[in-house]
């Protein structure tokens, strides 16, 4: 059932529906008092809301038994980035005009700003290379260990959005909890894999 490429169209909108809202919110002005600090922080969420969702796809393809999940990780991985990239320009413009000095000085001093900048800057290769061309072009096993720089852009995520709150931890904490649970999974999954390699023994030649 899940193979019916229709599929990707109500995921697909499910992900888009987030800007849509912000833009209606936007346009009808209705952002509440502090307009910049809603959109950072809705963007925000929702980019490491789908980051979350990214990395939640191999486990539970895995524990529920449908393998073709996979077949959404791409674009859900793109609409992390998407949201990643209206996050930036939000600060950007709305924040610092585009005044690439205050950037760099903001950047250098507020440590919220670089562990954001650097979860951004660790997206941008793996939305570069996202594409089947790409796999080619890198082979299966470098694609792979690029793409796992998504666990560093997840961690240097959850670590921005809590030295940026400051005060009400409970979001980033629970974010945090969820890369967590993610990663240790994966880190559980290779660490069976490397000792179920080790175990096997090859066959002892024989003479016939």
């Amino acid at each position: 059932m899940l193979r019916r490429r229709w599929l990707k169209i109500p995921v697909f909108l499910l992900c888009l529906a987030p800007a849509l809202w912000l833009a209606w919110l936007f346009r009808q002005e209705d952002l509440g008092p502090n307009p910049l600090e809603t959109m950072t922080h809705f963007t925000g969420d929702w980019t490491i809301r789908l980051i979350v969702a990214t990395l939640a796809i191999t486990p539970l393809r895995k524990l529920l038994g449908l393998p073709d999940l996979i077949r959404f990780r791409r674009m859900i991985g793109l609409f992390a980035f998407f949201y990643g990239c209206l996050h930036l320009l939000i600060y950007l413009y709305f924040d610092r005009l585009f005044v690439f000095s205050s950037i760099l000085r903001d950047v250098a001093k507020r440590p919220f700003i670089t562990m954001g900048m650097a979860a951004f800057v660790l997206m941008l290769p793996l939305a570069v290379t996202s594409t089947t061309g790409w796999i080619r072009r890198l082979g299966g096993k470098r694609w792979q260990a690029l793409h796992r720089l998504v666990y560093c852009s997840a961690i240097a995520a959850v670590i921005h959005y809590y030295w940026l709150v400051k005060s009400d931890v409970r979001l980033p904490l629970l974010y945090g909890s969820l890369v967590a649970i993610l990663l240790l999974y994966r880190a559980a999954v290779w660490l069976r894999t490397s000792r179920a390699k080790k175990t096997v023994r090859p066959p002892v030649a024989t003479m016939a």
